[in-house]
């Protein structure tokens, strides 16, 4: 992040002392895309909930991250569930890279979250409007207020809980110990 800040602040400081015959510049140039979202992983890092850790492998590339989720209260209280984001103005690419026994989240990563979505039946889907942080409390609140049983993605865990809440809180207990450590 360091890095494209840096950046950002140079080719500001450039911009009145470019001529014309500077044209090979333009491959330095930062997109508005990347502008904005400085601006916004700062806003995000400023207000991240406590239960969420954000990671940028490649700080010139923010619109690609890593977000830990480590729920403390709940079924997945104690685990720690890895989430790989690829966000730009269309709805974020969103996969959880964590072995997961929920009724939002498949075992192969599949999130069911209606902001990921750009057309949602309950009108909150994707909009260029979104931020970061919109994607960041989505994610980290489907360990709390919007675990949903009664629309699941993964319809076999929502009718375990159904059948069996004990055992279900038991097989998410065995996922986390073995892949959420």
């Amino acid at each position: 992040m360091l890095t494209l800040a840096s950046k950002l602040k140079r080719d500001d400081g450039l911009k009145g002392s470019r001529t014309a015959a500077s044209a090979s510049d333009s491959t330095r140039r930062v997109s508005v895309r990347d502008k904005l979202l400085v601006k916004e992983v700062a806003e995000l890092e400023a207000n991240l909930p406590c239960t969420c850790k954000v990671h940028f492998p490649d700080p010139n590339k923010l619109h690609c991250f890593q977000l830990t989720v480590t729920p403390d209260e709940g079924y997945y209280q104690g685990g720690k569930f890895q989430f790989e984001n690829a966000y730009n103005m269309v709805p974020p690419k969103v996969k959880c890279l964590t072995k997961i026994w929920h009724p939002n989240i498949t075992e192969t990563g599949e999130i069911c979250l209606s902001l990921l979505r750009e057309h949602s039946i309950d009108g909150t889907g994707w909009a260029p409007t979104r931020t970061l942080k919109d994607v960041v409390w989505g994610l980290n609140s489907l360990f709390t207020d919007l675990l949903n049983f009664d629309d699941p993605l993964n319809i076999e865990a929502a009718e375990h809980h159904l059948r069996d809440k004990e055992d279900f809180r038991n097989k998410v207990d065995d996922y986390i110990k073995r892949y959420a450590r």
